[in-house]
């Protein structure tokens, strides 16, 4: 089995500040650092060191090389990433003092998505493979119709929530992996059960998997339901922690893993990326994952 993730790449700007700014306030960080990014290009990374064989689909602007290079570093195919003129994907980031962060995206050419790529690209794979979408690239609605059409199994991390998710029939979606935040505005309910009740109601043939922060993540597919803790470390950057947790959770029930199995591994892999700076550069490998020892809290 593929894995195509059709997504974002972004360069990060990361400000370190002691809050997030307020309205009317002018503040001054303490520190700007320049990173890879975007919820495509981390996704595809985190695929890639949980050993799953994956193709990157998208583009790049001017500026686009640095991420080319941190995909081929980290063994990603990028032979379907094409390059445009004029300005790439952006994020301005605010970390606070706790490691929380605050994001303000430009889509630049994440939003250049043509229909005549999307045709070439989805040719490329066959029934089975599997294709990862984000909701920071244009064309949602024709990449899922054409590669449900060719029979992919489709996951979405619908982040971040916005119209254009409103026109995609997430009927043909088979995994659903989204925060507790995602989870409200998709379905109107605060509560962790009723999220997963809702969607499971509107999509009964959706595998979901739905994280909650501090309370670890859950995992239910109308029959199993799973809870996993998640694991107490120091939390430096939290920019890439919901990337990590989904390429390392389907990389590995992709390989066979049950998916008691895959929260666990994903739950560790999450918890190394919080520790460390930057988005890209946080997501650890398989071998750093497979010797995290640490017990699970709640």
């Amino acid at each position: 089995m593929k894995v195509l993730n059709f997504g974002s790449l972004n360069i990060d700007l990361v400000f370190s500040v002691e809050h997030f700014v307020r309205e009317g306030e002018t503040l001054a960080s303490e520190k700007m650092e320049k990173f890879c990014g975007g919820k495509g290009l981390n996704q595809s990374i985190a695929l890639a060191k949980a050993g799953a064989e994956v193709y990157h689909a998208g583009c790049v602007g001017d500026d686009g090389g640095i991420l080319l290079e941190m995909l081929e570093t980290s063994g990603v195919d990028t032979s379907l990433i094409r390059k445009l003129p004029g300005p790439g994907g952006m994020a301005m980031i605010q970390v606070d003092k706790q490691g929380s962060n605050c994001i303000l995206l430009y889509g630049g050419s994440n939003q250049s998505v043509s229909s005549e790529q999307i045709a070439k690209t989805l040719k490329q794979f066959a029934a089975g493979d599997l294709l990862l979408l984000q909701n920071e690239i244009n064309g949602l609605k024709e990449i899922v119709d054409t590669a449900f059409d060719r029979g992919m199994v489709i996951a979405l991390n619908p982040s971040p929530v916005g119209k254009q998710l409103q026109e995609i029939d997430l009927s043909k979606i088979s995994w659903l992996i989204l925060n507790e935040i995602e989870g409200q505005e998709l379905t109107g309910e605060c509560k962790s059960e009723k999220i997963l009740e809702k969607l499971h109601q509107k999509y009964p043939g959706c595998r979901v998997v739905l994280t909650l922060g501090k309370k670890g993540s859950v995992y239910f597919d109308g029959t199993e339901l799973l809870h996993q803790g998640i694991y107490s470390v120091p939390v430096v950057d939290t920019t890439a922690a919901g990337d990590t947790f989904t390429g390392f959770f389907l990389a590995s029930v992709m390989r066979g893993e049950t998916p008691s199995k895959a929260l666990e591994i994903a739950s560790k892999a999450s918890s190394i990326a919080v520790s460390r700076k930057g988005a890209a550069p946080s997501i650890p490998s398989m071998e750093e994952v497979g010797v995290f020892d640490l017990k699970p809290v709640g």
